[in-house]
């Protein structure tokens, strides 16, 4: 055999899981091994590399992956684990990856380890080829034409069924819910499962400026759940983005919450209570308004991350695993690997990160584009036309204020 098809392809999962990470490991393991070339996976993220063991390498086969496309999860497993004085610790990661013998790397997870994957090629200077497939459920990675990344197509799939059936226990309890989903930089996942279950109302961050006050946040929730009551209707629900928390005051928000920390320094938002804050926020203005509801919070997230995939991503991760292999063993390396309109494109890294800050760039919901604007249409919220004439009217009786103290208490959120 010669040397050329004793070649190593590496694959390593990182960040949190999304549905579809088995896909590439399957098809990107058979293509590589139908090309000739020796596969191995790396357990656990990049934690072990970092603490010079090779301990973490398993070999990968056809026989091994076969029949895992359809499985949610990881058989890689996957971490965020950076240590501390990374930097440092980057010269131990390198030179494990060089004791590897790998020379084609396949990186698969969200901005974090994209970075990565770019620092590692960086720093690699053409012994090892790199190529990332994108993967996260929070969808905030900007591929082109609108594309999704994998995994967020199914974690909406079932974070819709779920919000669906606590709209049914919200109709029959006559109670409302506060729904807190994942996504610290971008709203597109809340909004996706609010649209698709057409939740009462859904609030994502990008809607806000910062400092927000909690008052602001309550302020809407409390004014959508009084307009229900002007329709004679008990019960809704709304769904929150974690982001919001990241554009509160910290302190303002420590007071409230105690804030837990993820390996890599980040506040750990979804641990964060979000809809418990402000649910007691919101009872008590509309205790202070005479008006007694029940409201339940609850997060959904971890339900969604390691599902079994829908076949829409159990496609489009087939797709990529092969597009990522055919992408390295024809020379390329330095790029994210997506399709196009059918067509395997790969975007180099440069594109990706913002070099002025040095982090990868986030795609967030655009709140001028129609997208967002036929959300928020079917939305039940405070609007400008609420305050006027008989809608005001309604609107003040159902709080028994008068119009104006109405007005003067809810109409700066407009």
């Amino acid at each position: 055999m010669s040397k050329k098809n004793n070649e190593i392809v590496g694959i390593i999962v990182g960040g949190g899981p999304a549905p579809g990470i088995n896909g590439v490991i399957s098809s990107a393991t058979i293509e590589a091994v139908n090309e000739g070339k020796t596969v191995v996976g790396i357990m656990g993220g990049f934690k072990a590399l970092f603490e010079g063991s090779t301990d973490c390498i398993v070999p990968l086969t056809i026989n091994d992956v076969s029949m895992i496309h359809t499985q949610g999860g990881s058989i890689l497993r996957t971490s965020r684990d950076y240590p501390d004085k990374v930097k440092e610790k980057f010269k131990v990661l390198m030179s494990t990856l060089k004791r590897t013998g790998i020379k084609y790397l396949i990186t698969i997870g969200g901005e974090g380890t994209l970075f990565m994957a770019n620092w590692i090629e960086r720093e690699a200077r053409g012994a090892i080829n790199v190529a990332h497939v994108p993967k996260t459920i929070d969808n905030d990675i900007p591929l082109p034409g609108g594309n999704s990344t994998f995994g967020y197509q199914t974690a909406r799939h079932w974070g819709v069924e779920i919000v669906e059936n606590i709209m049914k226990d919200a109709k029959t309890t006559g109670r409302w819910y506060f729904i807190t989903t994942m996504g610290r930089h971008s709203g597109h996942l809340a909004l996706g499962i609010g649209k698709g279950a057409g939740a009462t109302l859904t609030l994502i961050s990008e809607e806000f400026e910062e400092p927000l006050s909690f008052r602001k946040v309550a302020d809407i929730l409390t004014g959508s759940i009084i307009k229900r009551l002007s329709m004679n209707r008990d019960y809704g629900v709304a769904i929150l983005a974690e982001g919001i928390a990241e554009k509160f005051d910290p302190e303002e928000l420590g007071q409230y919450e105690q804030l837990e920390k993820d390996e890599t320094g980040r506040v750990r938002l979804s641990e964060i209570q979000l809809g418990r804050v402000l649910k007691n926020f919101v009872k008590k203005n509309l205790e202070a308004l005479g008006i007694s509801a029940t409201i339940v919070d609850k997060n959904i997230g971890y339900e969604l991350r390691a599902a079994d995939p829908i076949p829409f991503d159990v496609e489009y991760t087939r797709d990529l695993g092969y597009g990522v292999v055919r992408y390295l063993l024809q020379g390329g390396t330095g790029s994210m690997i997506v399709f196009d309109n059918g067509h395997l494109r790969p975007i180099p890294f440069v594109e990706l990160v913002d070099y002025s800050t040095g982090k990868v760039r986030i795609k967030t919901v655009d709140i001028t584009s129609e997208t967002y604007e036929v959300g928020r249409k079917y939305m039940i919220r405070i609007e400008r036309d609420d305050f006027e004439g008989k809608r005001l009217k309604c609107l003040s009786e159902t709080v028994n204020l008068p119009p104006e103290e109405f007005k003067k208490r809810f109409g700066y959120l407009v």
